[in-house]
This record gives structure tokens, sequence and C-alpha cells, in this order.
């Protein structure tokens, strides 16, 4: 885990002497420290950096007593930054101004000439109050992103085939290395992902997922580095970002493939310093997450063709985890029917327990396109249609799939429109944006096809 940084103070004062000597007495205790000499400075640094207190003068040179040049200072930072612990000094103390500062957002008084050990003690509770705010905020956004993720599939691996992806997760698991987890739709790259994230130093913090694919392109920014009030129309209040959000655990970045190429430079700087901003402020930010990253598209040939770029896949593709469809790891249909028919008959409060025998050659004969994401809806879908202990074949309602376009004649609407989009994505070569385009679709809207139909 990330070492905490030291805490960092910025100390306002137009006296050079007062700034030397409030530099001499908290640098020993283990503050980084800047100095600001006029209110103006004050913004500056404050817009550029992010600190956990400022140590403001209430006057300065246009006002040397009425302490409303710092009052005005108080309120510009506290629509900076609503976290930041304000602390206000003046030689010119009154009950009535130590009780407008702390109105516009002051946190503490202090009176000039000021007590060493009081103010100290002050700093440093400013300091834990800061960073417990900061950390709400971003706890409170992880539990908004995390909502509903918990309780995923376990990861069944029992086939030959799935052997290499368990043996990767084992040997890669415990670093930092980015990983490209790759495969179709629906094989379970999210669950593999989870696995890396147990597997790490990092189990304890959160693994945050988002699906960049399906971001609206005019959100993208606000939603992985987050937004600050007043950076657009809809902007009320600030926003944590998911690389925020991540910050010493894991960002898992689904449907890579289809982030926007406008976005993508974006995305390589942040792997590559760490540093982003906010959306609407220009004050950089640090992340310390570990990326995982996933798509059922070939980024090489995307990347060859100038759709995606290369020195972002790099930066992605440390190590690369490929796993394979249903359909050449059939050995582990069973168990995961089984995992599944527990979790929808607990979902749905019925009493099945298992599978006759011909629901089981069903299952282990069917083609299964739609991977494991198909298998858990069949499942799901059989739960709520068997009438006995037991799930019969008919309850899985199993078709052979349909491809040729010949039968279309003979399909539902449903069968049309997920035969179309199945099309459409292989054309393609798994690129959502250009097969959402083909079929006149936004990416979100095929987004919820894909999971609807299980492809």
């Amino acid at each position: 885990m990330p070492v905490p940084d030291r805490p960092r103070i910025l100390i306002a004062d137009d006296q050079p002497d007062v700034l030397e000597a409030l530099r001499l007495l908290l640098k020993p205790e283990g503050y980084a420290i800047t100095t600001a000499s006029s209110p103006a400075g004050v913004l500056a640094s404050t817009e550029s950096e992010e600190f956990d207190v400022a140590l403001v003068d209430l006057n300065y040179t246009r006002d040397t007593t009425s302490g409303q040049e710092g009052i005005d200072l108080l309120k510009r930072l506290r629509a900076l930054d609503s976290t930041l612990g304000t602390i206000v000094m003046t030689a010119w103390g009154s009950i009535e101004l130590a009780v407008e500062a702390m109105r516009q957002g002051a946190r503490d008084f202090v009176q000039k000439p000021w007590e060493n050990h009081r103010l100290l003690a002050i700093a440093a509770t400013q300091v834990a109050l800061t960073r417990a705010l900061r950390r709400g905020q971003r706890l409170e956004a992880e539990n908004l992103a995390l909502h509903g993720e918990s309780g995923g599939p376990v990861l069944i691996a029992k086939s030959a085939a799935m052997q290499p992806v368990l043996r990767i997760i084992e040997r890669v698991g415990p670093s930092e290395a980015n990983v490209l987890i790759t495969g179709e739709h629906g094989v379970g790259k999210g669950v593999v992902a989870r696995a890396l994230h147990a597997a790490s130093p990092r189990s304890g913090r959160p693994l945050v997922t988002v699906n960049t694919g399906g971001l609206p392109e005019n959100l993208f920014e606000s939603e992985l580095f987050g937004h600050v009030k007043g950076a657009f129309t809809d902007a009320k209040t600030d926003r944590v970002g998911r690389f925020e959000m991540a910050d010493g655990g894991t960002l898992f970045l689904d449907e890579i493939a289809n982030v926007p190429p406008s976005q993508q430079a974006r995305l390589l700087r942040v792997l590559e310093t760490g540093e982003f901003e906010r959306v609407g402020s220009s004050r950089p930010r640090r992340t310390n997450a570990r990326i995982l990253s996933a798509t059922n598209a070939d980024l090489q040939a995307q990347a060859a063709a100038g759709a995606f770029r290369e020195d972002l896949l790099f930066r992605l593709n440390t190590v690369e985890i490929r796993i394979p469809p249903l359909r050449d790891r059939r050995e582990d249909i069973p168990e995961l029917a089984a995992h599944f028919l527990r979790s929808s008959a607990e979902k749905y409060r019925k009493r099945v327990s298992g599978f006759d025998s011909a629901a089981m050659r069903s299952l282990m004969s069917h083609a299964w396109p739609g991977n494991v994401r198909e298998l858990d809806h069949a499942i799901e879908r059989a739960v709520l249609m068997c009438g006995g202990a037991e799930i019969a074949a008919a309850d899985l309602a199993l078709r052979p799939p349909r491809e040729s376009s010949s039968r279309i004649e003979d399909m539902s609407i449903e069968e049309v429109e997920a035969f179309l989009i199945k099309k459409a994505l292989a054309r393609y070569n798994g690129n959502v944006s250009h097969a959402a385009n083909a079929l006149g679709l936004s990416r979100s809207a095929l987004y919820r096809r894909i999971q609807r139909y299980g492809l």
C-alpha cells in the first residue's frame, strides 16, 4: 500500500517574518509547506494544489484592521474546496470577527501572537478532519458505484481449458502489473478481474468497475476523473471520479476497446503519470490504482488500423489473460449450472434442487453463443418456469442457434434483434461502437440489448 503523503499546509500572511516563524514552527512537525503573501496567491495555490490545511491571515495590505479582505478570501476558498481545513489568524481579534469567519467556513481562529502548542494542536486536528471528510466523500462515492456489484459469480474453473487462466491469476494477481483480460462477450472477464483483485495486496481496498464503452462520450471525463461544482450545467456539487475512488485499490476498465479516440490520450496520461484533473478544475490530483481492463475485441488489430492508440495498449497490456468460451470448457457447465441454480432459487424463494438427466444433456450439448452469461440467464429463467423440485429440459427452453438469415421469418422479434446484433458484432470484430453505428443505436442502447440477450 502507498505510504500516506505528508500533510500539506498553506500559510498566508503579508509579513515575511510571520511566514518564516510559522515555517520554522511547522516544518519540524512533518508538514509540507507552501506560502503566499496575498489573497491572490492563496487562490492561485489552492487552484493548482490540494492542501490539508490553510492557515490564513485575515488582514492584508488593502485593509490592515477590519479583516474583510480575509473574510472575502474565506468565501472563495470554501467555493474552491469545501473540505479544506481553514484556520484564520489576526492581530486585530474580536468576537464578532471570529463568528463571521466561522460562518464563512473557517474551522478555527488564532489570535496573534499565537501560542505554539495551541496552534500545533489545532493544525493537527484540522489535518485529521480534512482527511476524514475527503475519505468520507470517497467512501460515499464508492458505495454508490459498488452498489449491486457484490455477490457476483465465483470463479469456477475445473476444466483443462481454464487451467492456464488460473496459473496466470496465481502468478500475476499479487503483483502491481496491469492486466488485459480478453475473450468473447459473457465469458466472465469481470469474474477474473475480481479474482485478480482478491489475490493482490490491494484486496482490502475497493475494486471499482466502470464500463468505459457504455459511457456517453460527453460524460466520460466526469465519470472517470470527477468534476467540480459548476463545471457544466448539471454539476450541482463536486463529484469524485472512478480514479479517485480506486486510489490504493484496483480500477477495472471494462470494454476498453470502445473508449472514444478523443479520450484515449487523457487515459494514457493517467496511466503514465498517475495525475489527472477533475472536469472544471486545473488542480492536478494523483491516484495510485492498479489497472485491470477487459475487451472482446482484437486490440492489436485495432491499434494496427489506427482505431486504438498503440502506446495505450502497451500500458494496459503488461500481461494478457485470454478466457476461453464456454463451448471449449464444457466440463465446467455442471458446476456453473449448480451455482446459478442455488443463486436463482434463493433469489426467487423456490425449492428447486437440481436438474433431471434430460435437462443436463441439454445444457451440455447447447452451443452457448452467449457463454457463461447466457447460461446464467437460462438457469434463472428455468427456475422461474420450473414447477417441481428439478429443472426439466422444457424449463430451459434452449433452442439451437439460428445461423441462416433465410429463417428470419420463423423468428420472434426478440430473436431477430439478437441475431442482427450478433451479426453486427461479428462483422466489426466485437467493436461495440462500430456495431452500434451500423445498427442505428447508441452505444448504451446496444449494451442494454447485449445484456438482455446474454450475448
